[in-house]
């Protein structure tokens, strides 16, 4: 076995294809009957085909091969290739190759099977293995030999057959004989047209008196390895004298036969000739080794060697009859000789063509119909058309058509058209549409070339199969509807309905809705597309429901169509009119005329239309207040007085339009406001009272706290204290919120005296309004001198307030008096000097020229500065008396005044001149404090004198201060109780006016 095997393996697929070799001409080699599995050859890597992304099928080569989809290998299969029994091979002369065709396509599965396959031929040699052992034709072969025949002799033994061929045919014979025959015979083998034909030699004298036969026995061995070997008996019979064989006249006949001749028709005759006379020279005429082809087709006349048609002779299945006929005579020991016949069988058109349609690539045909999907590309082939005729020359060659308007065509799948077998590819040439046209019959026509010419035709049905091709429709893609609200659960409100233009699964839909939230309010039956609410719908919630509905094929893929569902949804009055607050609280300023806006409601109601049309009522209606329906805007009838009335409440009813009726309510308030119109007035201290403080009082200490109250309300009454005047050395403090003065600087000499203080209360309305009282205190280290003091706080009453009183008047005059002394003396030393040189220069030229009166007294120099008296006190009036009237005040009255009251405007310079005195009674005209104190006029509480001048810059009118109120301004800087002052005249006589009040 193992040398078998090493066989085997030697004789394992071989490539013989020359580079640059068309696809019809690949060729490989294989012994047969190789087990399955057995790797023939690989088309991607031994011709340079692509290995991936391509689809190899096997077209024509089963049940013998079989190819890998994948790479294009080539395996055998679990049918073995027996090179004896193949068709093609069963009549193959000696030397004659066989050959096992292929057909493989190809198919690109990244472009797809639209750009059609690709048809690669091939044949495989199938080589011979010694698999058959060869055979004699009878186990028991007979043989004649005359006696008496001569040494050397030689008579043909029948040969042995072997199914194998070449080294694997008969390779030798062999003779073995028994004892008794052992000096008669030998054995020879002759070679004739590649032939080995067994002789038998005669060796030795045959006596038939002796021994009639023989028994031997031959061997028959052929060439292959291992050799396969089989024995026969051979019997020699011994015969009479029959001393010539016949002798045929050629060595080989040959001759043509038509097919389809007729039974008796005559092909050859065979001729032989024998030299012997009688019997022996007659001859009888057989087949010899013939197949069982050509015993069905043949006969021979046994006495003419005429060879006839016996049977029904078809070129297309035997076109090459081979045989030997054997001639032997008909003496006692017959003498025979054989010679080789051959008969080509001659073609007759008598063969329509043959069309043969089958898939090809992906495209299976089951009983006569391929399937073919509508989204092919033009050019898709659908089948493989192989047209054949199995006569030859002129009658093999065929014209192939599609008959019919289809959209089919042929193609030729190969450049190397055959002309006993041409292949087509039958091909769309326009797109297909299943929901068109869903099948084709196809007719396809072959004529052959002969006279008269033969046709056939074949059909095919292609199904045009379904692609999901064809979305899903709405007609119409919008549907909208109108539903009421108040609805039940699971009531209908639309169907939606949608066509596929496929069939199948491809048209069967299943309607879905897309947005999650819509699914949570609506769903559509999958089947029949009916929408129905899930829960009430509340239009004032949602109006409009607007979602997308989905109806999607089977199909794989499948294709979704979509629509828009539009819902409106109707009103129903079922909602209250509702106003935006549960409550409104308005303000408004008092004072504010009539007719005008008090606050704006607004009222909203969740309905629609009718339902949501709302009118407002006052209640209960007693005539103060009114509504504007449309703006929601409450007016006044009439003005507001916050001192009479601080709130009004009523009610607002809202009634709509629907039906049936419905109605709300609200509570309203108006909250009358505080204006600004009240200004202010302190309450403590007086005008006309003083605090004393020591020159050694610490600091923080307090000295005064003013007290003011204001009738209006928040923000309004809110009192805000600063000193406005009177205090130029910041030695004092007020407390903003509590109008409490401290003392903030320590007391130096100059600070002995009285000072004022002008203390403006504001509030913080706005506009604010204010009001200005006088803090009087009085630095000194006694208050021996009440009289005095008071004597200076009435002064202060009358000097205006932007001048400032504060401390000793005369001590800053004093320090300038003592340096002015000073330069006065040096000057007038030096005047005095001059004026004596003057003098003594002019008595000397005097006396010279006698014009000098001596002892004249010079008049008095009116205009000489006096200086004021140092101190003095001023006399007190009775209480309770009017002040006498004075004499004109005289210059040196005028200085006794200022002596006595130690008191001056601060702000005058020394040489001002006239000096001004402030008279201490109240000029006629003064105004009505007690009744300007709850007053608002804007007028300003200032008396002009009948006799007063145009004030210049230098002598400012005195505003009249009472003694123990205080005035009021409006807030602005032009405040008329404080901050303004009228021109006033002098009076030579002032009143005098009692210093205690």
């Amino acid at each position: 076995m193992a040398p078998r095997w090493k066989l085997l393996l030697l004789l394992v697929v071989v490539l013989l294809v020359s580079c640059g070799a068309a696809p019809t001409d690949i060729l490989y080699r294989v012994a047969e009957e190789q087990p399955p599995n057995t790797l023939i050859g690989s088309l991607a890597a031994d011709q340079g085909l692509p290995d991936t992304g391509h689809l190899y099928k096997l077209e024509v080569g089963t049940p013998y091969l079989r190819v890998d989809g994948k790479t294009g290998d080539i395996y055998t299969t679990e049918i073995p290739i027996d090179r004896e029994t193949l068709r093609d091979c069963r009549n193959l002369f000696e030397g004659d190759k066989c050959f096992l065709e292929f057909e493989v396509s190809i198919t690109d599965m990244v472009k797809g099977i639209g750009t059609g396959p690709r048809l690669i031929e091939g044949r495989i040699e199938v080589l011979d293995i010694n698999d058959n052992t060869p055979q004699f034709s009878s186990p028991i072969l007979t043989l004649s030999i005359p006696e008496n025949t001569h040494i050397g002799a030689l008579f043909s033994i029948p040969m042995a057959t072997d199914k194998d061929s070449g080294t694997n045919g008969v390779a030798e014979y062999s003779l073995s004989t028994g004892p008794d025959a052992d000096q008669l015979f030998s054995l020879q083998v002759a070679v004739d047209s590649d032939e080995k034909l067994p002789q038998l030699v005669v060796m030795g004298n045959l006596d038939r008196e002796k021994k009639e036969s023989y028994d031997l026995n031959i061997r028959v061995v052929d060439g292959g390895k291992p050799a396969r070997a089989s024995s026969a008996l051979l019997r020699v019979t011994v015969t009479d004298q029959n001393d010539n064989a016949p002798k045929f006249e050629r060595n080989h006949y040959e001759a043509e036969l038509p097919e389809n001749s007729p039974l008796g028709h005559s092909v050859l005759q065979v001729r032989a000739n024998d030299a012997d006379t009688g019997p022996n020279g007659e001859i009888d005429y057989s087949l010899h080794q013939a197949s069982d082809t050509v015993q069905r087709l043949l006969r021979i006349d046994r006495s003419t060697g005429i060879i006839y048609v016996k049977g029904l002779v078809d070129r297309e299945e035997e076109s090459f009859l081979k045989f030997f006929v054997v001639a032997r005579d008909r003496g006692p020991n017959s003498k025979s000789s054989k010679v080789l016949v051959t008969v080509n069988v001659k073609d007759q058109n008598d063969n329509a063509p043959a069309i043969e349609i089958r898939g090809i690539g992906l495209v299976t045909h089951q009983d006569g119909v391929a399937n073919i999907s509508e989204d092919m590309p033009i050019g898709t082939p659908v089948a493989l058309v192989q047209v054949s005729d199995r006569d030859e020359g002129e009658n093999a060659v065929v014209t192939c058509v599609v008959a019919g308007d289809v959209p089919f065509q042929l193609r030729p799948a190969n450049e190397a058209a055959n002309d006993r077998k041409r292949k087509y590819f039958l091909q769309t040439t326009t797109l297909l549409d299943y929901e068109r046209v869903k099948d084709y019959r196809i007719e396809i026509v072959a004529v052959d070339s002969g006279n008269p010419a033969l046709s056939s035709t074949n059909s095919l049905k292609v199904q045009v199969t379904d692609m999901n091709d064809n979305t899903p429709n709405f007609s119409p893609a919008l549907l909208e509807v109108d539903f009421a609200e108040g609805n039940q659960p699971g009531d209908k409100v639309l169907d939606v309905v949608a066509t596929d233009a496929d069939s199948d699964t491809n048209a069967e839909l299943a309607y879905s809705i897309i947005e999650l939230a819509a699914q949570r309010l609506f769903e559509i039956d999958s089947k029949s597309g009916e929408v129905q609410v899930k829960n009430p719908l509340d239009r004032e919630d949602t109006e409009r429901y607007e979602f997308h509905v989905a109806a999607a094929d089977k199909g794989v893929p499948s294709k979704t169509g979509t629509a828009t569902v539009v819902i409106n949804v109707l009103d129903r009055n079922d909602n209250d009119p509702k106003f935006m607050l549960s409550g409104y609280s308005f303000s408004v300023i008092e004072n504010m005329p009539p007719l005008n806006p008090v606050g704006v409601v607004t009222v909203t109601d969740a309905d629609k239309g009718e339902n949501a049309r709302v009118r407002l009522y006052v209640e209960p209606d007693n005539g103060k207040f009114v509504i504007q329906n449309g703006t929601g805007t409450i007016l006044s009838s009439i003005s507001f007085d916050r001192e009479k009335e601080s709130t009004y409440t009523f009610r607002l009813k809202a009634v709509d339009a629907g039906e049936p009726l419905r109605s709300s309510y609200v509570g309203i308030t108006i909250n009358v406001l505080d204006e600004n119109d009240n200004a202010p007035y302190v309450t403590k201290p007086a005008n006309s009272s003083y605090k004393y403080l020591p020159p050694v009082t610490p600091l923080e200490t307090r000295v005064e706290v003013v007290e003011a109250e204001d009738i209006d309300s928040g923000p309004n009454a809110e009192l805000v204290y600063s000193i406005a005047g009177g205090n130029p050395y910041d030695l004092f403090h007020i407390s903003p919120s509590s109008g409490e003065i401290t003392l903030a600087q320590e007391f130096t000499r100059k600070h002995n005296g009285l000072h004022r203080l002008v203390v403006k209360v504001s509030d913080k309305g706005k506009p604010p309004r204010h009001t200005t009282a006088l803090v009087h205190i009085f630095v000194n280290d006694t208050i021996g001198n009440v009289t005095l003091i008071e004597s200076l706080v009435g002064h202060s009453l009358y000097t205006p307030l932007d001048r400032d009183i504060a401390g000793d008047p005369n001590y800053a005059l004093a320090q300038r008096s003592n340096i002015l002394y000073g330069s006065l003396a040096g000057i007038a030393g030096v005047i005095v000097v001059i004026v004596a040189v003057v003098l003594i220069r002019h008595k000397l030229q005097k006396d010279t020229k006698s014009g000098y009166q001596a002892g004249k007294k010079e008049s008095k120099d009116l205009y000489a500065p006096k200086q004021g008296p140092k101190n003095g006190k001023g006399k007190k009036s009775k209480k309770g008396k009017a002040p006498k009237p004075a004499k004109p005040l005289e210059e040196d009255e005028e200085a006794s005044l200022q002596k006595g009251l130690k008191f001056n405007l601060i702000n005058e310079n020394v040489n001002d001149s006239p000096r001004i005195h402030l008279p201490l009674n109240y000029p006629p005209g003064s105004p009505d404090l007690g009744r300007h104190y709850r007053s608002n006029s804007p007028l300003p509480s200032i008396q002009l004198q009948p006799q007063s001048p145009s004030a210049s810059k230098k002598h400012q009118a005195v505003q009249d201060l009472p003694a123990a109120n205080t005035f009021v301004g409006t807030g602005d800087n032009n405040s008329t109780g404080s901050d303004q002052y009228s021109d006033y005249s002098y009076k030579a006589n002032p009143p005098k006016y009692s210093n205690k009040q």
